[in-house]
């Protein structure tokens, strides 16, 4: 009798264990391109009642409840098949390819630079792919400033559907991405298209401590992108997006250090940084800070900001394996100091570009990287850039 009470006394206790370690959160993810003391800062600044906190959050809150009624997102949704036949391989149309008019049928079709042919937005792959990425981080935020459970159970379910539940994910390639009919099934510049995806460990990160975003889901994500980063790292379009010398490039090192850390491999992120990363300055930035390889295209104001989101998300993330990105200088002078004060003047309104974009682009993302960036570099005259753009909101977790 004594015997059969000890056992049942046993199953209990590992039932209640087991029970417990199912429904128990997983442990806390840190940041990687957000700031944990900007974070907490402007949380406390928020709490205590901040005016322009307390506005900010509140459009925060707002934009989460429109999340809540999207998605979930998932690449099986198209009707076109990619040459796989699998539905979960990712598929894109290159967007500045137009069908040439000298052949009867349009193909192989041919570049014009900058011009976005509508046949290519048919493809939603890669909106479905940008609607998860910005709808978790949106989400992310709202739990991490309400608390409210809400928003991460939302932001779990999609990125459980988009990334690990077998009906609905997507396969961790790019096999096709970009494709050009008549010439190309997929090419490596379609990589280009989940740079975003460096959002999502930092989503995690804040919804961290929420019963909805357990260690089985957290596992499962570091499995994905441990396997996303083997094939960037392996295949033949990741190794040629790797040896691109422009945007391509700063972003493919991106995607590829910011995986590693958030899967644990930081002697990948360093020697990444070390041998492509720092090597990149001389190729792509001028001794008077302007990029060459940008400013030629046909919307230089739109690829010299983007492509210096990338060099500040290096930076941020070269701090994580105790790499200095943001003070380094090439013994020519060259440095991603200098690139972000060439921008200053255009800011101030003192210099306009030598060529406008074809397609007007905003200036949210070259003032969210100043602001980041006037962290770094005391002499940036950064209150003076924000007095002339007044409409800009200076919040931490815009990179």
């Amino acid at each position: 009798m004594l015997h059969s009470c000890k056992r049942w006394l046993g199953c209990l206790a590992l039932f209640l264990w087991f029970g417990a370690a199912a429904a128990y959160p997983a442990p806390q993810s840190s940041f990687l391109l957000l700031d944990a003391a900007q974070m907490v800062a402007y949380k406390a600044a928020y709490t205590k009642g901040g005016t322009a906190e307390v506005q900010q959050v509140k459009t925060l809150l707002s934009d989460a409840d429109k999340a809540l009624g999207r998605g979930p997102y998932t690449v099986i949704s198209k009707t076109k098949l990619p040459p796989s036949g699998d539905k979960h391989d990712f598929i894109s149309q290159a967007p500045y390819f137009w069908p040439n008019p000298d052949k009867p049928d349009g193909k192989p079709y041919i570049n014009k630079d900058g011009l976005v042919n509508p046949e290519s937005t048919a493809l939603k792959d890669q909106e479905e792919l940008g609607n998860v990425c910005k709808d978790a981080k949106a989400l992310g935020l709202a739990y991490y400033f309400s608390g409210n459970e809400k928003y991460a159970a939302h932001a779990a379910k999609l990125l459980r559907t988009f990334f690990l539940d077998p009906a609905t994910r997507m396969n961790p390639n790019l096999n096709y991405g970009q494709g050009v009919p008549g010439s190309s099934e997929g090419r490596s510049y379609g990589i280009i298209a989940t740079r975003n995806l460096a959002e999502i460990p930092d989503a995690v990160a804040l919804l961290s401590g929420s019963k909805s975003v357990d260690a089985k889901l957290v596992s499962g994500l570091k499995t994905w992108f441990k396997d996303y980063n083997t094939w960037l790292l392996t295949s033949k379009l990741g190794v040629e997006e790797g040896n691109n010398k422009n945007n391509h490039g700063t972003f493919y090192d991106v995607q590829v250090v910011d995986f590693a850390l958030f899967t644990g491999d930081k002697a990948l992120a360093k020697k990444t940084i070390e041998t492509r990363t720092i090597p990149r300055i001389t190729l792509q930035l001028a001794p008077d800070g302007s990029q060459p390889l940008e400013l030629e295209r046909t919307r230089p104001w739109n690829y010299t900001t983007m492509n210096l989101q990338g060099w500040v998300r290096l930076a941020v993330l070269a701090k994580k394996v105790d790499i200095d990105l943001w003070n380094y200088t090439t013994p020519d002078g060259r440095s991603l100091h200098k690139a972000v004060a060439w921008f200053q003047p255009y800011l101030l309104q003192e210099k306009q570009m030598d060529r406008q974009d074809v397609v007007p682009t905003s200036n949210y993302t070259i003032l969210a990287l100043y602001n980041r960036a006037s962290r770094e570099y005391p002499d940036l005259d950064a209150e003076k850039v924000f007095a002339q753009n007044t409409s800009y909101a200076r919040v931490p977790w815009a990179i």
